[in-house]
């Protein structure tokens, strides 16, 4: 194929690729890039086996199946913005304790809310009341920066790409009449603003968000296979998932696609 004429505009010349990643089954969106560092605070909650992790506000439910094991922290209100912020990723590192690890870093994935405490004051206690900017980590990733016996720990942190391993996941809850659908292992800004769901005998169905990282359609669309469009919350990019579902899907089920944020 040979240079692209001057005569096409760039726009033109972009709609076409969409086109033909649409057709494929697959919309790869822009590189989501790392934000600036910012500073927090941070403590833990359970302990090694990080077993009272699991589950969380978000609904990704036993984190190791979810894929995110436990590199995981729950966000103070002030991240999680009324669920928004499930998925995000972000590089923390200690930052002016003696306790800190100094030189090290991790990367976890917000998978849980860490409610105010308004009986305790904001500095000593109520370390997640807003307007605190707070992480409440899996205590195996607590450990990975600084001693655990600190308790509380000032941080620096900022935004990643959450890399993830093949497209999106998508579990599916409810019945025929009422689909509900939790959204994991996604990739880029790790976030979901919006979704709509496509059977293969409907148009698109803008689902409304439910909690956490779960969205729903009321329509009867059992019988059909169905894709997904999904809106990150950060970026505005849209992806498609095109024949997640086949025809026979059941509630309690995961699918896995192949589409998936950068």
């Amino acid at each position: 194929m040979g240079p692209v004429s001057s005569s096409w505009s760039f726009n033109k010349f972009f709609a076409l690729v969409c086109v033909v990643f649409a057709i494929s089954g697959e919309f790869v969106a822009g590189y989501y890039r790392p934000g600036p560092w910012r500073y927090a605070h941070a403590t833990f909650y359970g302990d090694e086996t990080g077993s009272e992790t699991m589950g969380g506000a978000c609904g990704y439910g036993n984190l190791f199946n979810s894929g995110y094991g436990l590199s995981t922290a729950a966000l103070s209100t002030t991240l999680f913005k009324d669920g928004y912020g499930c998925g995000q990723c972000f590089q923390i590192t200690c930052s002016k304790s003696p306790h800190c690890y100094y030189g090290k870093s991790t990367v976890v994935t917000a998978t849980n809310l860490c409610p105010p405490n308004w009986y305790q004051d904001s500095n000593n206690g109520g370390w997640c009341n807003p307007p605190r900017t707070h992480f409440d980590m899996a205590k195996p990733a607590f450990m990975k920066l600084a001693n655990w016996k600190a308790g509380i720990i000032p941080v620096a942190y900022r935004r990643v790409p959450c890399q993830r391993s093949g497209g999106m996941r998508f579990q599916f809850q409810g019945n025929s009449y009422w689909l509900l659908v939790f959204v994991m292992n996604v990739g880029g800004a790790g976030d979901i603003k919006s979704m709509a769901v496509k059977g293969s005998r409907t148009n698109w169905i803008s689902m409304s968000h439910n909690w956490g990282a779960s969205y729903q359609a009321f329509s009867s669309l059992y019988g059909q296979s169905l894709s997904f469009r999904v809106t990150s919350y950060t970026t505005g990019e849209t992806v498609y998932a095109w024949n997640v579902a086949p025809a026979n899907w059941n509630a309690g089920m995961t699918y896995k696609s192949t589409a998936n944020f950068r």
